[in-house]
């Protein structure tokens, strides 16, 4: 099983790039809260015609913002330390996932890539994992990321052979924990004593749903049916050619280029399209990247009914295992 080592560091004359970072994030954030706004207007207006539409426009910038939550893992979202963690913490309230608690998978996500021990792409690294309990793993994420996402960190953190082991970093994830737990009671007895529960669903919740499902077709896009042991090959990567593709990118704080991302974590999202050269191939297995997620997405569709990652899964076939 090959562990597929990449890079922390940012480079010295990059590091200027995390105030482009946290501009475009500010920016997601006001768009956002303009969006929201909107909502809540058409709503009241009762203008289900535009409310629709504005659900669904909402959702992409949530989309947005948790990966800002992944860049702050990084260090990589602001120069400041304290306001990334802040971001951070915040981001993990409403999504449900301790932001201390995701760091450490997360971590381990890059330094264990696609192999049995990468616990946040659980249960499809597993080749003992039976096939209808990953097709089942892979209908709640896609359906019910929401509720679902959280549950994959939450079983990393009470296992028995648990990956969280410092005692300050378990300390603190119960302490995002409750907080979380007391700050959501605040919010739910607020909207239950207003009685405005169409507007929690209309401005939060639906949009919620959509953007953690939207997370979940970007991650299985970035890696699901993938068994190759380098980088590239066990990623994928989308390269946008035109002028929408760029800006669509750019609003998903360029996690397309994932591959680069993986190459060198510490690289700040501004310059990640500047080192897309890596992509190319250079070893068996490796393709040229997409140029859109509409171009990816069969790739994807083709491995649900058999949802798999990781080169063990060949090993597996070699030696004569059962693979589904």
């Amino acid at each position: 099983m090959v562990n597929i080592a990449t890079t922390e560091e940012p480079m010295p004359a990059l590091r200027e790039e995390h105030s482009v970072s946290s501009v475009t994030f500010q920016t997601l954030v006001f768009l956002l809260l303009f969006t929201e706004i909107a909502i809540g207007v058409s709503v009241w207006m009762r203008w289900l015609w535009l409310t629709l539409p504005l659900v669904f426009v909402s959702a992409h910038w949530m989309h947005g913002l948790l990966i800002g939550f992944h860049e702050a893992s990084h260090g990589l979202l602001r120069k400041s330390r304290r306001l990334n963690e802040f971001d951070g913490v915040l981001i993990g309230i409403f999504s449900l996932v301790p932001f201390s608690l995701y760091r450490v998978v997360h971590q381990m996500h890059h330094m264990h890539l696609s192999t049995e021990k990468d616990t946040e792409l659980w249960p499809f690294v597993l080749t003992r994992a039976p096939r209808w309990a990953r097709r089942l793993a892979a209908f709640c994420e896609l359906t019910l990321g929401l509720f679902y996402t959280p549950l994959i960190f939450l079983r990393v953190f009470i296992h028995r052979q648990t990956l969280v082991r410092s005692r300050k970093v378990r300390r603190r994830v119960w302490l995002e924990m409750g907080v979380t737990v007391a700050a959501w009671a605040v919010v739910v007895a607020a909207v239950a004593y207003w009685n405005v529960w169409n507007y929690f669903l209309w401005v939060y919740l639906a949009p919620a749903l959509i953007a953690s499902n939207l997370q979940t077709w970007r991650k299985y896009i970035e890696h699901l049916g993938l068994f190759g042991n380098t980088v590239n090959s066990a990623t994928r990567s989308i390269v946008p050619r035109s002028w929408f593709g760029r800006v669509f990118a750019l609003t998903l704080l360029h996690e397309p280029y994932h591959g680069v991302h993986h190459q060198n974590a510490g690289l700040p999202h501004a310059v990640l399209p500047q080192f897309t050269s890596i992509l190319e191939p250079k070893h068996p297995g490796e393709r040229v990247p997409f140029i859109s997620y509409r171009q990816a997405l069969p790739d994807v569709i083709r491995s649900l009914g058999d949802p798999r990652i990781g080169a063990q899964w060949r090993d597996s076939s070699r030696n004569g295992q059962p693979v589904s």
